[in-house]
């Protein structure tokens, strides 16, 4: 199976959005690039803050898109095309209502929930094909307050949650680099009770 060779965090650029639940995939780059020493520069060619890190033994890119989220597409297929990336290469982590604050799941492909991030990325690959790691972050309950709920900060607890499923993910990582997204799947899932409640009308998310 294809390595992971760039982790891209979905969000919106600015201080206004830096603490709200949609950018939740900007904190786990942020949390890697910690780990690996590295520094998130803005390149202008891949409309993002951009950095080459070494994580486990792997060289991987981070990228966080500076384009807001429904723009997401063009900085990943920017970056994506000139290193030469594959989309089965791409490990895209993201804010996701549809799993409560405190569970995170991985899988490839498949749909885009209404996450606009997710949509323009598949827009510009041609794909779904691919790696989502899918940060739950609960939902309101009501379509309508949707888009509000995503960029307002997590409560206390639910903060907290996602903290720790990023724990979680960071063992998991290794795995991932190096290819072994079955085991990682294993590993992660492991414990995740799934709600019998239907899920509920998520909408459509900037």
């Amino acid at each position: 199976m294809p390595q992971i060779k760039l982790i891209v965090g979905l969000g919106n650029p600015g201080s206004d959005y830096a603490q709200t639940r949609h950018n939740a995939g900007f904190w786990w780059v942020d949390e890697l690039a910690k780990d690996a020493n590295a520094s998130l520069r803005h390149d202008n060619k891949f409309h993002g803050l951009a950095a080459k890190a070494r994580l486990h033994g792997s060289d991987v890119w981070l990228l966080e898109p500076q384009t807001f989220m429904n723009r997401s597409g063009l900085s990943v297929v920017a970056l994506a095309q000139f290193y030469k990336i594959l989309p089965a290469e791409i490990l895209v982590v993201h804010d996701e209502l549809d799993i409560p604050a405190g569970q995170i799941k991985l899988k490839q492909g498949g749909g885009n929930g209404g996450h606009n991030g997710l949509k323009d990325i598949q827009a510009h690959l041609g794909t779904p094909d691919f790696w989502r790691l899918r940060v739950g972050i609960g939902h309101p309950g009501n379509k309508a307050e949707v888009a509000n709920f995503v960029l307002k900060p997590p409560r206390k607890e639910e903060f907290e949650g996602i903290m720790d499923v990023f724990i979680k993910a960071h063992h998991v990582l290794p795995k991932m680099l190096a290819g072994d997204m079955g085991g990682a799947m294993q590993q992660l899932h492991a414990g995740v009770q799934r709600p019998n409640k239907p899920k509920p009308d998520t909408g459509t998310i900037s």
